[in-house]
């Protein structure tokens, strides 16, 4: 493919003309044999992440696929191989090759028009998936109602005391857990992380709910997060990784979805043990959340590892076979090896001889990973000051203080808990049709008047009408947030990174997500003391704005693409993508607002048919 072009009157043609050096698409050099990006400017290497197989003569694609199956022995399937590069080659035109059968013709349709028809394999990974999201969910709320209790119980006064042992798994995940995800991905694979990250959580889980003091629980919760990191950098980048690019949004974003619904339980659990006397209910609470990381730790070695970090290590026969169970077809398995083959050997060669901190300063240096890095940085950073753990901690504290005894609190907020779940459905048909940055531009402006809602709720005198105002302002807080901003950020960054960089990536993205996260649990009680809950939760409604227009200049769409084509997407620069944002939503505001007839904005991508439908621009 030749890079995206901007149709925009007034400025440049090509995306990143002063960054960006000729494309190699078309010369008749192999893909792995392009010029050593380590002779580059870093500001250049994003162009060689363009298709490298688009211009190849048939002949030597031909050939160098011989060579490939040679070198890997593979040539038992040399035929399969050829069709799948041709098809990689023009993904557009591949039912019109003449090389493939019917039957072959057919299964390259129904990706498209039988989106959901994969194999079982597939669904029992992302089941798998969804029940380490659900360790984690029930990991972050189960100390909600437990925290109602226990506070008590070991003398906890202090609000820097009370933020320090509910903060304290998010502090470790910023500090350690998440960015032990490279290391730990590197030596025991994306299934061997998840398992290590899993029996942490089911010991920490027990650890808690035997502590007999304070600092025993902080200790406990501080370990708690070495499972939380980890598991939240590498689950949804092992998901991204193994689905077919029609339904990785939906699949990747089972995360978030049973992360909900783990939430749901772990307020399930305040409700069903809170009759138990006080000294043993919150010990239950925290210890239940041991069932679910044994579950995921007997399950994950049945599932295939990611055919793309075993390319990485060089493993391309179990790659093979795992796409073979991964995809519906052997041409499709063939197809998606050798095209994630090559984009590996690409990759390879800018990550020769770097290391951690090196791949962490490329983050921040090279413009394409810069822009990934700042759209991430973006969706995590609001996922936590949105608010929504405000309520996914505190609110049986808040509940109490609007009127609600302790009983009727945790009633409530396992309302919050099925309210985010059973909403978090819809994005599941919606985040790869409509995308993901029309679910948080539409979302954000909701959260923001449910907040004020909920806040200015505490000014109501009479406490029937109080309690009753608070409690809906929080619950259609969590109708909103969920099919928005909750599915949305660990989707968007487990795609968002080039493979070189992936783990790394993921490392800041959800290191940013926990770290913000402490400091809304830390600062919440010193919030609501310095300017009641009306201002606190102002505070936070807010950041909801900022956040719309935040979404709105900086996070590209990256709905319906490959992990490989979305480097032509970050390849677009922040000015120009901001620049034809404004020039978007002025647009809009015109002709749905104002009603005004106008013709429709040209397409923001121009010159490859599957990224003209990327981002607003191209919704007409």
């Amino acid at each position: 493919m030749k890079e995206a072009e901007i149709m925009d009157p007034g400025m440049e043609n090509m995306v990143g003309k002063e960054e960006s050096p000729p494309s190699y698409a078309h010369t008749e050099k192999k893909p792995t044999d392009l010029p050593d990006p380590e002779g580059r400017e870093a500001g250049n290497l994003s162009a060689i992440f363009e298709n490298p197989l688009a211009g190849i003569p048939r002949a030597q694609l031909f050939a160098d696929v011989e060579e490939f199956c040679t070198k890997f022995g593979l040539m038992d399937d040399v035929e399969i191989f050829k069709k799948g590069a041709l098809i990689s080659q023009d993904p557009a035109s591949a039912t019109s090759l003449p090389e493939l059968t019917e039957d072959e013709r057919e299964a390259v349709m129904r990706e498209h028009t039988h989106r959901w028809s994969q194999p079982w394999q597939l669904y029992f990974l992302a089941a798998m998936c969804s029940l380490a999201a659900a360790v984690q969910g029930m990991d972050e709320t189960v100390n909600n109602g437990a925290q109602a209790i226990y506070l008590k119980q070991l003398n906890i006064t202090s609000d820097n005391i009370i933020g320090l042992v509910v903060g304290a798994p998010y502090l470790c995940c910023a500090l350690i857990g998440c960015w032990l995800t490279e290391p730990l991905n590197r030596y025991f694979a994306r299934r061997g992380t998840i398992f290590i990250s899993c029996f942490i959580a089911a010991v920490a889980s027990v650890w808690e709910g035997v502590c007999n003091s304070w600092v025993n629980l902080f200790i406990a919760r501080f370990v708690l997060g070495l499972g939380i990191g980890t598991k939240s950098s590498t689950v949804p980048v092992y998901a991204a990784e193994c689905s077919p690019a029609p339904i990785r949004g939906a699949l990747v974003m089972m995360w978030q979805t049973w992360t909900a619904f783990g939430i749901m339980l772990g307020n399930i659990m305040g409700v069903a043990f809170m009759d138990l006397p006080p000294n043993l209910s919150w010990r239950l609470m925290l210890g239940s959340t041991v069932v679910l990381p044994l579950v995921v730790c007997a399950q994950v070695y049945i599932c295939p590892e990611s055919p793309r970090w075993l390319i990485q290590h060089n493993k391309i026969k179990k790659a093979y076979t795992n796409f073979k169970i991964l995809r519906p077809t052997e041409l499709q398995a063939a197809r998606d090896l050798y095209y994630a083959y090559v984009g590996v050997e690409l990759e390879r060669k800018v990550n020769t001889g770097k290391n951690f901190f090196t791949m962490l300063l490329e983050l921040f240096t090279v413009p394409r990973n810069r822009r990934a890095t700042l759209a991430t940085w973006i969706v995590m950073f609001m996922q936590q000051f949105c608010g929504v753990n405000v309520i996914a901690y505190y609110s049986t504290t808040i509940f109490e203080q609007s009127g609600y005894g302790l009983k009727n609190a945790l009633l409530a907020s396992m309302g919050t808990g099925i309210l985010n779940w059973v909403f978090a459905l819809p994005a599941f048909f919606t985040i790869d049709t409509w995308g993901r940055r029309n679910l948080l531009l539409s979302t954000f402006p909701l959260l923001s008047l449910t907040l004020f809602w909920a806040g200015f709720s505490f000014w109501i005198d009479d406490t029937k009408k109080r309690v009753a105002m608070v409690t809906t302002g929080m619950y259609l807080f969590e109708v909103f947030y969920s099919p928005g901003e909750g599915p949305v950020p660990f989707t968007y960054s487990a795609e968002a990174f080039p493979l070189h960089v992936r783990e790394v990536g993921m490392s800041w993205a959800t290191a940013t997500c926990w770290c913000f996260n402490f400091l809304l649990s830390f600062t919440w009680t010193h919030l609501v003391r310095a300017f009641k809950p009306q201002g606190a939760f102002s505070w936070y409604a807010a950041w909801c704005l900022m956040g719309w227009i935040m979404v709105l200049l900086f996070v590209p769409e990256t709905k319906a693409l490959t992990l490989e084509e979305l480097d032509q997407v970050f390849s677009v620069s922040t000015r120009k993508h901001a620049a034809y944002q404004i020039r978007n939503a002025i647009w809009h505001f015109r002709v749905w607002i104002l009603r005004q007839k106008l013709e429709p904005l040209p397409n923001f991508y121009k010159g490859a048919e599957r990224l003209a439908e990327v981002g607003d621009a191209a919704e007409k």
